[in-house]
């Protein structure tokens, strides 16, 4: 949708309406109007009206949850413009601060932190002089548009969310395309690993990819280990996955192929590169 201008309301400024908004100075690139908004306003598509206005239409670029009732599920005005994105799924898999930032929005302080099983002064206690400073500035104009430092500052983080949910989502998609799921025999038991071959595209950080990969697919209570190329080596790494208490790759730390086990046992890197190999190092670390 072509938007021309963005409107959210005046008056003090919450993290979810300033990240709804960075999120659209980062695809459209327009001013913001910190005001009412008009029933024309209201009405015309090419204005996004952000946690103002009563109405929840994406039709018309209306991103408002004040109107829900009170048992509805927790949703702000970044939850909306997340799902207009498209991108909302996976915002509540890869970013554990989003699903907090729409309880304090929509429950307030105390009923957040009876959600988390925290005090109620830990929530205040999560406050830093860059959320003070960044949502004041923010609050304290009429208008904001390109060129203005807030402005600016509100286009790379919402720029660099864009880029981290697209940038994980490729992650996993290229995970799940080439992992492989190992079942390995250890005397009398077996327990399953999972492995990643050295890809012509490489990725960024292969250990914390499969990691996620496990989470996402809801698998971390049947994967005991992860083996993944070395970035530093032309071999790989063999860790533990969350902690799991059967493997110590100080067992084969002697082995003339592992030049690196970490003394805490959850961890090793290997210049083997054939599967047998590393299997074979996968069942010696069990124990």
């Amino acid at each position: 949708m072509n938007i021309e201008s963005i409107i959210t309301h005046p008056g003090g400024s919450h993290k979810d309406d300033f990240l709804a908004c960075s999120l659209l100075v980062a695809r459209h690139n327009v001013p913001i109007f910190r005001k009412d908004p008009t029933d024309e306003e209201l009405d015309d598509p090419s204005i996004a009206v952000v946690d103002v206005g009563h109405r929840h239409e994406p039709e018309k670029s209306n991103f408002d949850h004040h109107q829900f009732p009170r048992d509805y599920p927790p949703t702000c005005a970044l939850t909306l413009v997340l799902q207009d994105l498209g991108i909302y799924e996976d915002a509540r898999m890869f970013c554990d601060w989003l699903e907090p930032a729409e309880w304090f929005d929509t429950r307030g302080p105390k009923k957040t932190a009876e959600w988390l099983g925290v005090e109620r002064d830990v929530i205040s206690k999560m406050n830093s002089p860059i959320d003070i400073s960044v949502l004041r500035r923010f609050a304290q104009a009429e208008k904001h548009e390109p060129g203005e430092v807030i402005y600016e500052l509100m286009k790379m983080i919402g720029g660099d969310l864009l880029d981290y949910l697209h940038d994980v989502r490729a992650r996993l998609d290229l995970v799940g395309q080439h992992v492989q799921r190992w079942e390995i025999n250890a005397g009398n038991e077996d327990f399953s690993a999972l492995y990643i071959p050295r890809l012509p595209e490489p990725l960024d950080d292969a250990s914390s990819g499969l990691a996620r990969y496990i989470l996402v697919n809801k698998l971390d209570q049947e994967i005991a280990a992860i083996v993944y190329p070395d970035s530093r080596g032309e071999g790989f790494g063999l860790a533990r996955f969350n902690d799991h208490p059967k493997l110590d790759f100080t067992r084969i730390e002697s082995d003339a192929d592992v030049h690196f086990a970490h003394n805490s046992g959850f961890l090793c890197k290997t210049s083997a590169t054939e599967v047998p190999r590393l299997q074979e190092q996968l069942a010696g670390a069990w124990g």
